[in-house]
C-alpha cells in the first residue's frame, strides 16, 4: 500500500470531520454517512453538532428535536438509534463515546463497520475499516478476484496492529473513492501497475466481492420517500391523520403511518399524528 502513502494529494478528500479531535463529532458522521452520499452529510452534521454538541445533550432531547434536526438525510431510524445511543453513553460511559470495538458494537444501530471507523477514527485504535470501498481495493489490488467475507477479513488481518489506524484507513476509503470506484477509474489510478487486476486481467471482481452492502434503491417513488413526506409533514406539531392522509396522494401512506409507528418514531393520539416525543 506504498502507493497510497505516496499519492496523499491526489487521494485525499477535504472532509470536516477528518482528524477531528472531538469523539462524539466522529460518531454522529459515522452515523449520518451509513447509506448516504458524503456530499449529503457535509451540512446536516454541522447543524446536528451545534444542536447537541454532546451525547448528553442529545440524550435529554425529545425524539421529536431529533427527528427534526435529522430531516433530508432519509433512514430515520438512524436517528432513533443515535438518540438511544446517547442514552447508553450517558448512562453507561460517562457521557462519553466509548473506545473499543465491542463497546460500540453493543450500541443501538452500530454494526461491524461502523464500529471500527469510530474505534479508528476517534481513537486511533489498531483495526482496518472494512467498507464498499475498502473490499473493491483488496479483491482488485491485491488479490485480483471475489472475495468471501472471511478472506476480506483474512487480508486486513494480515497487515497486524496499524500504528496510525485513522490516517492509513482514512487513505483506504479516500482511494477507493476517488480511483477503485464501482466503475473505476482505472486510466489515471496512480495504482495501476501494482494492480492484481491489471496485471492478470479478467472480469472485474469487486462486484459482490465480500457483499460488504447492498445497492440502494432509487428514492424517487420509494417507499423510503413516501416515510420522509410523512415525517416532514410533522415537523410543525401534530396534523390530523384525515388531513395527512388527503394531502398525500401514496397509496401506501396507511402501511407508512402504521410502519412508523411501529418503529417508535411516530405516535398516535386519538384522531391526529405527531413525532415521538412531540408534546405540543
Amino acid at each position: 500500500m506504498s502507493v497510497l502513502e505516496s499519492s496523499k494529494a491526489a487521494i485525499a478528500r477535504d472532509l470536516p470531520w477528518i482528524q477531528h479531535s472531538d469523539p462524539w463529532a466522529i460518531y454522529v458522521s459515522e452515523v449520518m454517512l451509513q447509506q448516504t452520499q458524503v456530499s449529503r452529510v457535509i451540512d446536516p452534521w454541522k447543524n446536528f453538532l451545534v444542536a447537541f454538541p454532546t451525547p448528553a445533550k442529545l440524550a435529554a432531547a425529545p425524539l421529536a428535536d431529533v427527528l427534526v434536526a435529522w430531516q433530508g438525510l432519509g433512514f430515520a431510524r438512524r436517528a432513533r438509534f443515535l438518540h438511544e445511543a446517547a442514552k447508553v453513553m450517558a448512562r453507561d460511559f460517562g457521557g462519553q463515546v466509548p473506545r473499543s470495538v465491542d463497546e460500540l458494537r453493543s450500541l443501538p444501530g452500530i454494526g461491524e463497520y461502523s464500529a471500527a471507523s469510530i474505534a479508528s477514527f476517534a481513537y486511533g485504535e489498531p483495526v482496518i475499516v472494512l467498507d464498499t470501498n475498502v473490499a473493491r481495493i483488496f479483491s482488485r489490488a491485491l488479490a485480483g478476484q471475489t472475495l468471501s467475507l472471511p478472506r476480506l477479513r483474512e487480508i486486513a488481518h494480515s497487515f497486524g496492529e496499524i500504528s496510525d489506524s485513522a490516517a492509513f484507513n482514512q487513505q483506504l476509503l479516500d482511494f477507493g473513492a476517488r480511483f477503485c470506484r464501482a466503475r473505476p477509474e482505472c486510466e489515471t489510478c496512480p495504482a495501476r501497475k501494482f494492480c492484481a487486476w491489471q496485471e492478470f486481467g479478467g472480469v472485474d471482481p469487486a462486484p459482490n466481492s465480500a457483499k460488504v452492502s447492498k445497492p440502494q434503491s432509487t428514492f424517487q417513488g420509494s417507499r423510503r420517500q413516501v416515510r420522509g413526506q410523512v415525517l416532514k409533514a410533522l415537523n410543525d406539531g401534530p396534523v390530523l391523520i384525515e388531513t395527512l392522509k388527503k394531502a398525500m396522494t401514496d397509496p401506501r401512506v396507511n402501511e407508512v403511518i402504521d410502519e412508523l409507528i411501529g418503529e417508535g418514531l411516530i405516535e398516535k393520539d386519538r384522531r391526529k399524528l405527531r413525532l415521538s416525543g412531540d408534546e405540543r
